[in-house]
């Protein structure tokens, strides 16, 4: 619902708030598009007669208002199949950002920024106070995500909406979310952990820069002001 964003919000649903000529969705196919990817699913939930573009299959959470990320997922899951990319709607990102994330070979990535914290910075007055966990194990695997508040040295990269699952972690993903009771408004770090806790490994994507996120009014502002002044190419060429 991006009630965080209104008054731009007031009548849209977050991934329809627009950036320069287009929506976020909009963003988001094109740079799947220019990636090579045509089989695209969208799951609406607030407002989703204003959500239609061609040629993208879709789904709906009906009980949008009152669940989150997992749950919204798993309303598509009979397109959990093959080789799938899992984005958060409220994210763009550069297509060498993409053709990063695609190139992976493990079964499941989690793409993390390892510079970050300009951005950050300037996105956040209080940066500090908005970090969470992103702990890289001896074995180079994901340990632990999404804990807040957290330590420095627990958030020296950021997690960002953008997951790569094989075939194999496909199904990993689905057995564990049958396995396991999910709260209807778990977060999709929630799951990414309970994968992990079950023992299995989950691999982070890294890249450097290269996307934005869309959460507040002061980031949308912010956001349109660095795009007017020419500064917004020190995080994102789009």
């Amino acid at each position: 619902m991006g009630t965080r964003l209104e008054p731009y919000t007031k009548n849209l649903p977050k991934g329809m708030l627009p950036f320069r000529e287009k929506s976020l969705l909009g963003w988001h196919i094109d740079t799947l598009q220019a990636g090579g990817i045509d089989d695209i699913v969208i799951i609406k939930g607030y407002r989703p007669e204003t959500i239609s573009f061609p040629g993208v299959r879709y789904y709906e959470n009906t009980d949008f208002a009152t669940t989150n990320m997992v749950h919204t997922l798993m309303c598509a899951e009979k397109e959990l199949h093959g080789d799938v990319l899992v984005c958060y709607g409220d994210i763009i990102y550069e297509l060498g950002t993409l053709e990063t994330v695609l190139a992976s070979t493990t079964d499941i990535g989690v793409t993390a920024d390892t510079d970050y914290w300009d951005y950050w910075s300037a996105r956040l007055d209080k940066p500090e106070n908005d970090v969470e966990s992103y702990v890289i194990g001896k074995n180079g695997a994901l340990t632990e995500l999404g804990v807040s508040p957290c330590s420095p040295e627990s958030a020296k990269v950021r997690y960002v909406g953008l997951i790569k699952l094989s075939p194999t972690g496909v199904e990993i993903l689905k057995k564990v979310y049958h396995s396991r009771f999910f709260d209807k408004k778990d977060y999709m770090t929630s799951m990414l952990q309970a994968i992990i806790d079950d023992g299995h490994r989950v691999d982070p994507i890294y890249i450097k820069r290269g996307w934005l996120e869309f959460d507040t009014v002061a980031d949308y502002e912010r956001v349109r002001a660095w795009d007017r002044e020419g500064t917004l190419k020190r995080f994102i060429n789009i």
